[in-house]
């Protein structure tokens, strides 16, 4: 059995140990298989398994080898830039159902991580969205108005209510959810496999499926090593669809960017500094296009991240990059030692809204999370799996679409660090609202 290597990050550093899961050999039979590891994939074999079915989940690497256990752990229970009233204007019963599982999820998530007693440094301290101008402040607040007409509990806070959430008079005013937080992603995915197994569920790691096809009653699912034969599909690889096997799905890869996100830990904060730096514990991810975020580790180390152009030494000029915007923000802090940096892709589409797909009879899959897919591939899974164990899909967040492939894109896939230098400009220009 190969060993996994995961990126050199804090959460490979600090999650739970799971031992290998062997690669699926020779011929086996499942009633709804899984293809990908990840937070979509594991809550869909819980859920599956849940209700009874017999669910195999087949991953490439190792349960939370990809974006799943390589992100900043955030649990935001809102979109990038999806607002509610366009889901609902764009998908009609469905919008308003996939709105409804947008700002239930980071309840879902956390309500999972309590009910199977995961060791996943689940924190649900809260997500703030602080303005970075004072235009913002007027964006955000349509935003807070938005949810809060759907029923969600999303809070306007004042420039002074900001600067003592924060420990920062940087930012103008924020949106705030009580319901959003953070967690260790691997150890969540890690915790989300052993619950998915505990009711039942097998996991096969090393398993790279390379094609799968519709045969007569079945899908039939192909390894480098084994067949797998199932009654039901579901695919939740996102934006590694096409980086271990491109002749997986070459159509649904083709219809997002996969773009590199870098995370970094400082080292941990000193008491003094943590009763004022962001005292309440929350998540943030503020209004910029080249985003600020932060949150603390269970060790009071800020976990940060950001993104530079071009390709040379990134990792090193990134650092240097989120160290100077936290000092900025946070003079007491001065320049943080970064002591972990990793990357991993993100899956980008060209109008931030992620898309559903059925790809076949009782075959499922999700695409683009646009940097939101903690809460969301989490809530997305459950739906997913009830859609295949026979829940209707009128009942469920599932706004079907085509995929709609990028006729360039391994072009675009080259230019789009290049999207950077838009995306601060815009930083700098008032919105038109």
């Amino acid at each position: 059995m190969s060993k996994v290597k995961h990126e050199p990050s804090i959460w490979a550093a600090t999650a739970p140990y799971r031992a290998p899961r062997p690669a699926l050999t020779g011929a086996a039979e499942t009633d709804v298989a899984v293809i990908g590891g990840g937070f979509t994939g594991l809550s869909a074999a819980l859920e599956a398994a849940r209700r009874g079915h017999a669910v195999t989940l087949l991953e490439g690497e190792a349960v939370g080898w990809g974006a799943s256990g390589r992100n900043n752990g955030q649990v935001i229970p809102i979109l990038t830039s999806a607002e509610p009233d366009a889901w609902v204007a764009r998908y009609g019963d469905a919008g308003q159902r996939m709105v409804n599982l947008i700002g239930n999820s980071a309840d879902t998530l956390f309500g999972l991580a309590r009910e199977f007693g995961m060791d996943a440094e689940a924190e649900q301290a809260g997500w703030m969205q602080p303005a970075h101008s004072p235009g913002r402040v007027r964006l955000i607040e349509k935003r807070v108005e938005a949810w809060q007409r759907y029923g969600f509990p999303a809070e306007m806070k004042t420039r002074e209510e900001t600067a003592d959430l924060l420990g920062s008079d940087f930012w103008h005013g924020a949106m705030y959810n009580p319901t959003g937080g953070h967690i260790n992603p691997l150890a969540f995915a890690r915790g989300l496999a052993k619950a998915a197994e505990g009711l039942g569920a097998v996991i096969h790691e090393n398993a790279t499926v390379t094609s799968y096809a519709r045969e007569g009653t079945e899908w039939v699912i192909n390894t480098g090593q084994g067949t797998l034969k199932a009654r039901a599909l579901i695919l939740a690889t996102n934006a590694y669809t096409g980086e271990l096997a491109p002749s997986l799905a070459p159509r649904l890869a083709r219809s997002l960017i996969p773009v590199l996100s870098w995370q970094m830990a400082t080292e941990p904060v000193g008491d003094n500094l943590r009763a004022r730096i962001l005292p309440g514990r929350q998540a943030v991810s503020d209004t910029r296009g080249d985003l600020r975020f932060f949150r603390y580790d269970a060790r009071n180390r800020l976990i940060t991240g950001g993104a530079v152009m071009g390709n040379r030494d990134v990792a090193n000029r990134v650092r240097r990059k989120a160290a100077k915007n936290m000092a900025q923000a946070f003079p007491e802090l001065g320049v943080p030692e970064m002591t972990h940096v990793w990357s991993g892709y993100v899956g980008m589409n060209w109008d931030r809204f992620p898309r559903v797909h059925k790809i076949g009879p009782d075959a499922y899959a999700w695409m683009a999370c646009n940097g939101r897919g903690v809460a969301l591939g989490t809530a997305l899974g459950r739906d997913l799996a009830r859609a295949v164990t026979g829940v209707n899909e009128n009942e469920l967040a599932l706004p079907l679409t085509e995929p709609e492939p990028f006729p360039v894109q391994g072009l675009l896939r080259r230019v789009a660090p290049t999207y950077l230098a838009w995306l601060k400009r815009q930083d700098n220009v008032e919105p038109k609202l």
